[in-house]
This record gives structure tokens, sequence and C-alpha cells, in this order.
């Protein structure tokens, strides 16, 4: 017989219950049940059950079955060494890096390691608590926005340590001092919050006076949100976005992938942070006619390990006087580079254009269709293959030929 339920809302939680039980029954190579008792990692007891997928190869499987060739294509699938191993894909034939095309140089990235004082910069456990540390990221964001016109993007590496950061410039001054230039806005852990406070920073930007997004990697804005043009001039990623590394979930992942792919956790939890990483200074540019700084606020991203896992594209334009910089350095190089970009100049059209309007494109395509139809006249090597074989005829025979 069938249930029949008049108000299905009563009976939500036993659904929710059903739904995991199915999803048990389901699924069994490449999953596994992982109980967290402190999910929110806050000391407080409210454990949940999770189902969690391992195996990255499950979801892929079906579209190589399927197809005979497949194309993968992002500007953050760096490095692209590691892909082929986590989606099960054995029968690889290229992989290929390519930077951008670009009129003029567009980007501007820049390592900064230190302060002026050469005490490094990291989020690293071991100094994300050190007032000194604090007080450089400080120095830092206070003159970027003072030099940055329109919108800044900051990333911080979890809400926990954007909150840390945060109580010590306000105990410090250094937000009201950024209050006096820009309105600062944070990202929280409420959807419709974040929201709100991402449609009034683009008021603010469009006013005229500009504000300061203060964000967190893997969060919303850092995954899906663009700040084209003078959303964002100017994005810095305070430390390496590293995941959680005691989450029972991570570590279950980390076990798979050495069990199964022969990855070590090292090189998986560096993978993740750079991808991540890349995701959070990418949101800048997101057409060929815009332009913004990117600043790596870490000594760590120095390390030759961390430069060659960013992707071709940033890596291009990243000069090697950019590389070890100190606060006060990265300001001013910044500072340059926008005012550069700030002049006005005369874009190329038609052929050798970075952009092709409908117009040109059209020009172009009946420019091809042309050269296409006319007779090639013969190449040289071919004249000289008919000269050679008249020589060699008897006098009465090239003279019929001719």
């Amino acid at each position: 017989n069938t249930l029949r339920v008049a108000n299905l809302d009563d009976f939500t939680p036993i659904c929710k219950v059903a739904d995991f039980v199915t999803l048990l029954g389901t699924y069994a190579q490449g999953f596994t049940i992982i109980t967290e008792p402190y999910p929110e990692t806050q000391g407080i007891y409210d454990p949940s059950l999770l189902l969690c997928c391992l195996d990255a190869s499950i979801a892929f499987r079906p579209v190589v079955k399927r197809y005979q060739s497949v194309v993968l294509t992002s500007g953050t699938i760096s490095p692209l060494e590691m892909y082929p191993k986590i989606l099960g894909m054995t029968n690889v034939t290229v992989t290929m890096s390519f930077s951008i095309t670009m009129e003029r140089k567009c980007l501007c990235p820049l390592i900064v390691t230190h302060g002026p004082d050469q005490v490094p910069i990291s989020s690293a456990f071991g100094l994300r608590e050190d007032p000194s540390v604090i007080l450089n990221y400080g120095m830092l964001f206070e003159q970027l926005v003072r030099s940055v016109p329109d919108g800044l993007v900051c990333f911080f590496t979890s809400y926990r340590y954007l909150e840390q950061v945060l109580e010590k410039w306000y105990e410090s001054g250094v937000i009201s001092r950024v209050l006096q230039h820009k309105l600062v806005f944070i990202e929280t852990k409420d959807v419709v919050a974040t929201t709100y406070a991402l449609n009034l920073y683009r008021k603010a930007c469009d006013s005229g006076q500009g504000a300061v997004f203060l964000s967190v990697s893997r969060g919303k804005v850092a995954e899906g949100i663009d700040f084209d043009r003078h959303y964002g001039r100017c994005v810095v990623l305070f430390g390496v976005p590293f995941q959680y590394t005691l989450s029972r979930e991570l570590r279950a992942r980390l076990e798979f992938l050495k069990e199964h792919y022969q990855i070590k956790e090292s090189e998986f939890l560096n993978f993740d942070a750079m991808r991540q990483a890349s995701q959070c200074l990418g949101r800048v540019i997101r057409s060929k006619r815009d332009y913004g700084v990117m600043i790596f606020a870490d000594q760590r991203y120095a390390r030759h390990d961390k430069q060659k896992k960013i992707p071709d594209w940033i890596r291009t334009f990243l000069e090697p006087g950019h590389v070890y910089m100190a606060t006060d350095m990265a300001v001013e190089a910044a500072r340059a580079f926008l005012l550069q970009m700030s002049q006005p100049y005369e874009e190329v059209k038609g052929a050798g254009a970075s952009v092709l309007t409908p117009a040109a494109l059209k020009e172009f395509q009946e420019s091809e269709a042309r050269g296409r139809q006319e007779p090639k006249p013969n190449s040289e090597m071919e004249q000289g293959l008919e000269l050679d074989l008249l020589e060699e005829m008897p006098p009465e025979k090239r003279s019929r030929s001719a």
C-alpha cells in the first residue's frame, strides 16, 4: 500500500534519512562514510554523518566512455600533470598551456615576501599570530587603498584568519584610516548578507569613490563572482590557501589518493592550494581589454615549487624584479602600473588586433576566401626544375616545348 501523507513538511527529517540510505545503497567504490563530532571546529558537539566521494573519476568516467575525444580547457588547470591522474584519464595525448594574446601588458603580478622591516610575511601556522606579520599586512593593505583607484579585492585563507586579522587591524587603527578613503565590505557565511554586500560594493565602485571587499578563498565570491573592469583593479591574496589539514574528509581523500594513484599528501595539498590561489587572483581579469594588479602576499610564493604551479598566463607577465618584493616596493610598482594603464592608447584594428570587431572579422574571412580562389604562381623551386628539364632536352624538342 502507498503511504499517503497530507503534509510532507512534517516528515522532512525522515525524508533526508531515506535519501541518505538510498545513496548508501547506490554507491560503494570511491565513497566513504565520515562522522564529524565537531563539524564547525568551534568546540560545539553537533555530530554529522557524511557520504563523501573520494574519487573524482567517477563523475568524469561517463564522459570519457561516451565521446572519442575530450578537451578540457580552463584558466586554472595548473599543473596539468595532476588532472589525468585524479580524473582517471589513461590515454591523454596532448597537454598544453597557453598564455593570453593582448595588445599591451594588462597584468602585473607581484610576489610580496617581506615588509620594510625585512620581517617575512606569511599565513603559515607558526607566523599567522605574529604581530609583525599582521602589522606588515596592515601596512600593505592601507597603502594599496590609498593608491588603487576603484575596487580593491582581498582574499584570506579562512574565515577564522579573516576575523583574527580584522580584530588586530581594528585595534591598531588600520580600518579607521582605510574608511577615510574607501568603504569596506566583508564576506560572511550568510549567503544573503554576502549578496547584499556585493551589490553595495558595486554601487560604491560605480559612484567613483571605490570600495574594498574582504573575502575568503573557497567561498562564494572566490568561486563564481567576477570583478571585471573598475570593480577590481587590484586583488590581494593574504597567505597560501591550504585546506584545513585536520579535516576528516580531507584525511580520507588524501589516503585514497595515496593508495590508488600514488599521489603524495604534500603534492596534492600544494596542487590544491595553488589552484585555489589562481582561482582567486583570476577574478579581476575577465576580458582582453581588462587590466589589474595581482599580489601574492606570502613569502612561500617565491619558492620555485610554488611559482611553477602558477598558470602560464599569469607567470608570463611575472618580471624577475617582481618576485622578492617588500610591501612598500609592491605598492610603488602597482601605482606605476595603474598610472601607465590609465593613459589613452590607440587600439590596433584589423589583422593583428587582439580583439576583432564583427566587421573586421568579416573582412578577414573574405580576404582569406579570395586568397584560396586565386591561382598560386609556381614556386621558385618548380620553375628551377622546369629550366633543368628544358636544358636536358634535345634542341628540336626544346623548341617545340617552348
